[in-house]
This record gives structure tokens, sequence and C-alpha cells, in this order.
């Protein structure tokens, strides 16, 4: 029965009753209170029942309401829940997919998360480090400082490698240390606690290509001496053979001179003995800075004197030059101060260069060689200019490239090398026209390296 039935079916009954009521009085006479009480009586209980079925009705429409909204509710939290889930495991497994060890810790240095290539690299499982220190993954100095340097970020809000990206080192679960370039980051939670991600990659690969591309460096340093000296072999035989024949011809007249004088020698025997031993001498220092140049050493800086590195370079490589009549010139500057550098290296360049220009001279009516220094705040230069026939624009377009050569029976590695040296070390090589003809090179060194030990 509906709400709106009820007020009809009272309304009913009251005239039904009254009627009644009202035929028994006409036919009796009898009086009709208790009747018409009876049906008041009825009425209201009617209307107190309907009332109290309209207020349940409202009462169950709000339940059914309620129940509808928390049914919508229960069932959108059920989705959010899924689709977090969802997200959850695809950043999962896009964290598992990296390349690079991902490492996520807690603002007090615990590990949150680590992945697959974070157990390559390092050897734990994740279960292994989940909750641990993340300094377990360091090696000393670095692991006991860890959580003093979580400590000054947290009180000072300054960050050192937050943000940035350095190379460092990492420990290996069976001890070994190995270099790694990592990459921090801060993640800020909901409650303003700060976490930190970092990306980690193993660059032991690299490290090693570094050093054996520094090994085929040096062994390409060390062929293209032993191919100068190929060069220089017919030079050197004829300027040794000038001192040694001196020594003989001295010691020979020291000899005929002491046979006919008997017991009194004369005066001269002494200076020609100590000739002969000046011309010995300078034979010696020929074999000794030959030996030097050709000799294989082990790859060191120490402060020298660029001047006097020069000057045996440039003797070295200038050996022959006087019978190309090449005139050589040394404009040297004496207020250069010492250069961290390899010796053996910069004496290689140096006899390059050299060599190159003596080479090209050759060609030329008008053969002047000039070997300058000089030095400004934060470089030392050395520059050698020839008045050759130049170089043609298409070999100076790849001048310092391998292979590259304008000599018939060149191997077009001395200038390439001479190149990676001098970057090496800092530095710039080039080249430029000279005004009076032929070429110029040019080679600049730093010197901030010997002013910081300073």
């Amino acid at each position: 029965m509906s709400r709106l039935q009820i007020p009809f079916i009272m309304i009913a009954t009251a005239a039904i009753g009254l009627g009644l009521s009202y035929i028994a009085y006409r036919e009796t006479g009898e009086d009709a209170r208790w009747p018409v009480i009876g049906l008041s009586v009825t009425v209201a209980l009617l209307g107190i029942f309907a009332w109290l079925q309209h207020r349940i009705g409202i009462v169950q429409r709000d339940v059914q309401e309620h129940t509808a909204a928390l049914d919508s509710e229960v069932a959108r939290r059920a989705r959010s829940e899924v689709i977090e889930q969802q997200a959850a495991e695809r950043f999962r497994a896009l964290i598992d997919s990296a390349h690079d060890a991902i490492i996520a810790i807690t603002p007090e240095g615990r590990i949150e998360v680590f992945n697959r290539a974070a157990e390559r690299i390092f050897g734990y499982r994740a279960m292994e480090v989940i909750g641990q220190n993340v300094n377990i993954l360091m090696p000393q100095p670095y692991r006991r400082e860890h959580d003093g340097y979580l400590h000054n970020y947290h009180s000072t809000g300054k960050a050192k490698i937050i943000g940035t990206g350095r190379e460092v080192e990492a420990q290996h679960k069976n001890g070994t240390v190995f270099p790694i370039d990592l990459s921090i980051g801060e993640m800020r939670g909901a409650n303003g606690s700060a976490g930190f991600i970092g990306v980690i990659r193993d660059i032991t690969e690299r490290h090693q290509a570094e050093r054996r591309v520094r090994e085929l460096t040096a062994e390409l340093v060390h062929i293209s001496r032993l191919s100068a000296m190929g060069q220089l072999s017919s030079s050197l035989a004829h300027e040794l053979n000038q001192p040694l024949t001196a020594i003989m011809n001295y010691a020979e007249a020291a000899r005929q001179m002491m046979e006919t004088a008997g017991s009194d020698v004369p005066p001269q025997v002494p200076e020609f003995i100590a000739k002969a031993v000046g011309q010995a001498e300078r034979a010696g220092q020929i074999i000794r800075r030959l030996r030097s140049f050709v000799e294989k050493g082990p790859v060191e800086r120490n402060p020298e004197d660029l001047n006097r590195l020069v000057i045996e370079a440039s003797n070295l490589a200038t050996i022959g030059a006087k019978v190309d009549a090449i005139q050589v010139r040394f404009d040297l500057d004496n207020s250069l101060g010492p250069v961290e550098i390899d010796k053996i290296q910069i004496q290689q360049v140096v006899v390059n260069l050299v060599r190159n220009a003596v080479e090209a001279l050759r060609e030329s009516s008008r053969r002047e060689l000039t070997i300058r220094t000089f030095a400004d705040d934060d470089h030392q230069e050395v520059v050698v200019a020839d008045t050759g026939p130049g170089i043609g624009p298409e070999i100076a377009a790849g001048l310092f490239k391998p292979f590259v050569t304008s000599k018939k029976d060149g191997m077009g590695i001395g200038l390439s090398i001479s190149h990676s040296i001098i970057e090496s070390h800092g530095g710039r090589l080039w080249a430029e026209p000279n005004p009076d003809g032929g070429s110029i090179f040019r080679f600049r060194l730093p010197v901030k390296a010997i002013e910081t030990q300073a």
C-alpha cells in the first residue's frame, strides 16, 4: 500500500463510520457517541500509522542513498587502488628495465629501491640491502663519512653533490672497488620529508678503454721516435764523424809531439788533450740525447725548463742542417719559469716540428729557421717558423688528422701524435702561414698546474 492511498482510506473509513452511526441513531434512537469515539480513535491510529510509514519511507530512502554513495565510494577507492597498483607495477618495471643502477634511499640513508641493474653492478640481491644503510655500497673513507654528509644537508640545506654528476668509487659485494658515474636527485614526500634517488653507471670498461688508448698513444709515440731515428741516422753518422775524427787527429798530434820531445813535453800537449776530451764529450752528449729520445719510459710530469728542453730537442732535430745551408736562430725568453710536463713527450713534439721545418726548407731557396719561446700570465709558448714552401690548403684542412701528409715517404702520424700530446697536457697546437713565406707552428702549455703547487 502506497503512502498516497492511506489518506483516502482514512477518509472513506471515517465517512462510512459516520454514516452508519447516523443510520443507527435514526432507526433506534440510541446514542451513537461511543461508535463515533471508536471511529475517531481508529482514524487517529490510522493517521499515526500513516505518519510513521511516511517517516520510515524517508529513512529508507536516506539509507538507500547513503548505501549507494558508500558503494560508489568503495568502488572508486577500489579502482584507485587498482590504478595505483598498476602504476606501481609499471614504475617497478620501468626501474628494473633501466640499464643504469637506480637506488632510492630514505632521509636517514636507508635503501628503499634497488633495481636489477644495481643487483648486477653491486652483486647484492635487493632483499639483502633493502632497509640497510646505503654506505655498505661505498669504500672507505666515504662509508664512515656518508652519514655525516646527510646530517649536514638536513641541518643546513646546503647541497654538495645533489643535482650534479660526478665520478666516484663504489664497492662490490666481494670487496672490489670500481669507478662509477653518480647522479643524485632529491625526492620530497607528502609530509615534506626528503629522500634521495641515485642513478649509477659502472664506468670500469670506460676506464679500461681510456687506459688502453693511453697505452696505444705511448706505443705510437715510440714508433714515431723510431721512425724519426731512421731519418736521422745518416745525418747522425756524418755529425759524429767530425768530432771522432778530431779526437783522432788531436791524439795523434799529441803522440807525435811526445815522441819527438822525449821527456820534455811541449805546452801544446795538454791543450790538444783537452780538445780531444771536449770533442769526445760532444760525441757522448749526442749519443745520450739520442738514447734518451729513443728509450721508451713511463709518462711522468715534472717541473722542467722549457728553454733547455727546446734547445736540446732542436739540436737533435737539426743535425745535418748545416750541410743543407739552413740558418737556425734561437729567440728564447729567459724569464720563463718551470712548467710541469712530460719531458720526453714534449721533446718529441719539438723534434717533430723542427724536423718537419728542416725538411720543408730543403725545398726552398731561402732557408731560415727560427725557434722562439715566450710566456704570458697563464701559458708558455713555443714557436717554430720556417721560410719553406708553406702548407697547401688541401693539407691544411686535415693537418692534425692521422695519415695526412705531404711527404712522399711520410707516415702522416707525427703531427697527429704531437697534437694529442699537447692536448693531453691541457695545451693547444696549431699552424698558421708565415708572413715572410713558409709556415709557423705554435704550441701553448699551461703553467697553472705548477703555480698551484708553488
